[in-house]
């Protein structure tokens, strides 16, 4: 009798081991980023930033594919390092976009590529648009941050978009249709 008791107990505590949910990890808006860049008239290539914006991670190091995303950030928190550029990205001609307007990104699935990998699908909306699109994602690191104390969590991840597919095309092909989108975010585990 006692070595079938045991024999339960054994098997309850790696079955309760096995079930590990994700876990909410809050991203770090100061280290955080969003780069994008495009063909300006074949003459340079034009950067732009978004930073400091809101989201959340629910994060399954065990079975990464159970993880999820969501983000979201105002339109005009948008850094050109030009006020001229940004003031004509905000008008009519592209964004015409209100203090309230929001770009979100929320996953829809994830598939692991490889150890620390994956292609992360999801919903984008930009500009009142919402396509599906990929991200070529790669973990960087889990730990315990060194001056936080607690655990934290850094990714990486690219995608390619198509302005007009965003009803923002406005002198594509002249100004490249193609914005290549570079993310890096740095998540805490929440508390």
């Amino acid at each position: 009798m006692y070595k079938l008791i045991s024999a339960a107990a054994l098997l309850a505590v790696l079955s309760t081991s096995a079930i590990a949910a994700p876990e909410a990890y809050t991203l770090d808006a100061s280290h955080s980023q969003i780069v994008f860049n495009y063909n300006h008239l074949g003459y340079s290539t034009s950067y732009g930033m978004f930073s400091g914006f809101n989201g959340e991670i629910q994060f399954d190091q065990e079975d990464p594919a159970a993880s999820s995303v969501t983000v979201s950030f105002p339109v005009k928190t948008m850094l050109t390092g030009w006020q001229e550029r940004f003031d004509h990205f905000m008008s009519p001609d592209f964004f015409d976009a209100t203090d309230e307007e929001m770009v979100t990104f929320t996953s829809t699935s994830i598939e692991v590529t490889g150890e620390g990998t994956a292609l992360i699908t999801g919903d984008l909306t930009l500009n009142d648009v919402t396509k599906s699109v990929v991200l070529d994602a790669k973990l960087n690191q889990v730990g315990d941050h060194p001056m936080a104390g607690k655990p934290w969590a850094g990714f990486d991840a690219t995608t390619t978009l198509l302005r007009s597919d965003y009803n923002l095309g406005q002198f594509a092909p002249f100004v490249s249709d193609e914005v290549v989108v570079n993310i890096s975010v740095e998540a805490m585990k929440a508390e």
